[in-house]
């Protein structure tokens, strides 16, 4: 039983997970997009077992450790959609186009040159996708660039140049206007469609269309052209899909059980802090994340601070918490926690599962 754990613990909540990763891969599914997700939320071979199972074509990868773990393990199909600059991660580029038949990004010369040098050595030709920035203002080619970088990538040796992607996650931004944010996901993959248009115009072979974020996934997968989509979040959901409204409740899996071990007047504090939980997005209305009681329901009260191991907890509800008493925290940022710890508790209900090592930490 729950209860009887030992806290802090991650707990997933398995018929929810499983009800997430049915029901996005049901839906793209049924408009002809791929689905390869970002591994970096669960970073967990359990969950990509599942991942598969219900229709993934294989996974996004942001750190070497991800690209390795999910390549060790037999797994395919594996993008890694991180600059692989400097001379380590290209190694890594050549190892992983080598065992693995990973495909890679660049989304400038410089950045293509020293992996086309690399591969060439090796005898090797990888896939490689041109990253389109389509409003986030991290990495990504401008739209007025495309064709002249694309045109230099391709006239690289060891290169196929064979797809354009983005990442849609300035999409985080827009709050509680749905609207405006749905609008904001079709504008994205419109942008990178008709990047991909003009390229094939200019003469080059483009054959993927890569979208990718939760937020955007009620839109931005089925603007026409659309061919693959790369949602993360999904899997388990948070904080941050529920304020944006692209979650509810019920559909967040990913909980961290702790226990109040000290009250005072306003105040109760549990065994869980910003090692548990990260402080990565915390919110002004709630803190460190939404406070519910072991059963999952949210309770009236607020998660203000955090030390490393403790977290302080506030409102109107705080009185009614003694010593001893359980509480679930719903982390604001699910990718953010998860690589906080060593392991997930996979639990049904009230009762416990599984326990899933969490692997590629760093």
């Amino acid at each position: 039983m729950i209860r009887d754990l030992d806290t802090p613990a991650l707990l997933v909540d398995v018929t929810r997970l499983d009800a997430n990763l049915t029901r996005v891969a049901a839906a793209l599914s049924a408009h002809g997009v791929a689905l390869r997700p970002h591994w970096k939320t669960s970073k967990c071979l359990e969950v990509a077992k599942r991942q598969l199972a219900s229709g993934a074509v294989g996974f996004t990868c942001s750190t070497p450790a991800e690209v390795t773990a999910l390549g060790e393990a037999g797994i395919r199909g594996l993008l890694w959609a991180h600059l692989p600059v400097g001379a380590p991660k290209v190694r890594l580029a050549v190892e992983a186009v080598r065992a693995y038949g990973a495909v890679l990004i660049a989304d400038s010369v410089a950045v293509a040159e020293p992996l086309s040098e690399a591969l060439t050595a090796a005898g090797l030709v990888a896939d490689l996708f041109l990253d389109v920035d389509t409003g986030l203002g991290r990495t990504g080619v401008a739209r007025a660039e495309a064709v002249r970088v694309a045109r230099e990538i391709a006239a690289l040796p060891g290169l196929r140049l064979c797809g354009v992607l983005t990442h849609e996650g300035h999409l985080y931004g827009f709050g509680q206007d749905h609207e405006a944010l749905d609008r904001a996901g079709a504008s994205s993959s419109k942008v990178l469609v008709s990047v991909a248009d003009t390229l094939r115009d200019a003469g080059l072979p483009i054959e993927t269309v890569s979208v990718g974020s939760t937020p955007g996934l009620a839109t931005a997968p089925y603007v026409a052209g659309v061919t693959e989509a790369r949602p993360g979040t999904y899997v388990y959901n948070d904080g941050n899909q529920l304020r944006l409204g692209t979650a509810t409740l019920d559909q967040c899996a990913l909980t961290v059980l702790a226990r109040v071990v000290s009250v005072r007047p306003g105040t109760a504090i549990i065994d869980a802090g910003s090692k548990a939980l990260s402080s990565d997005a915390v919110s002004a209305e709630n803190g460190y994340g939404m406070v519910l009681d072991v059963d999952g329901l949210p309770l009236d009260v607020t998660f203000p601070r955090a030390n490393e191991e403790h977290g302080f907890l506030a409102g109107p509800g705080v009185g009614s918490l003694t010593v001893g008493d359980l509480v679930r925290v719903l982390p604001h940022h699910a990718c953010a926690t998860v690589t906080m710890w060593s392991e997930v508790i996979a639990v049904r209900d009230q009762d416990l599962y599984e326990r899933w090592p969490v692997v590629a930490r760093h």
